[in-house]
């Protein structure tokens, strides 16, 4: 059984759960339920806004264009494959994002595009390892455990270029009426 040390905050993207470990960010999901395993483990959760106030405060400052980089540490639980994703995941700058064959190559595993799909999928830690940042084919917004309007957003917020079905279809539709 792992303990985690949770808090619960607003934002721009709806409500997000924080959870620590004595070693650093372990969970960072969308919604507020408080989800019963980490990596298959059993968690004992006790409620510390304390615990979470430096990884809040990032988070904070995140939504508001002030920080562009989190110091924040993290605890990834995961396969060996699934972290060494996620590390990938922390090098793709704000602002940039890469595909899915293009994370899979840096990895060393080239044609496992769809296991990374799969590994962000699993991404325990939302936004502060970014997976928003990973794009189908590089530039459509495929999927995204928040949703693809907070995908969107969060992509927006950071000023990178991507191909936005919804925005296309309104173009279309404009175009065909004039």
């Amino acid at each position: 059984m792992v303990t985690l040390y949770f808090s619960r905050m607003d934002s721009p993207v709806g409500p997000l759960l924080l959870a620590m470990s004595e070693r650093g960010l372990a969970m960072l999901v969308f919604g507020h339920e408080l989800p019963q395993r980490l990596a298959g483990e059993k968690i004992d959760w006790q409620e510390s806004p304390e615990a979470c106030a430096n990884a809040r405060q990032q988070l904070e400052e995140y939504f508001v264009g002030r920080r562009h980089e989190f110091t924040v540490p993290l605890d990834l639980r995961g396969t060996d494959f699934q972290k060494d994703c996620w590390e990938e995941l922390r090098r793709i700058p704000y602002g940039e994002t890469r595909s899915y064959a293009e994370v899979a190559r840096a990895v060393g595993r080239a044609t496992a595009y769809r296991a990374v799909g799969q590994s962000n999928h699993h991404n325990p830690v939302a936004i502060i390892v970014p997976c928003h940042r990973v794009l189908a084919g590089g530039k459509a917004l495929g999927g995204y455990g928040g949703g693809l309007a907070t995908k969107a957003f969060l992509l927006r917020l950071e000023g990178a270029v991507f191909h936005d079905e919804a925005t296309v279809k309104r173009q279309q539709v404009a175009l065909a009426f004039r």
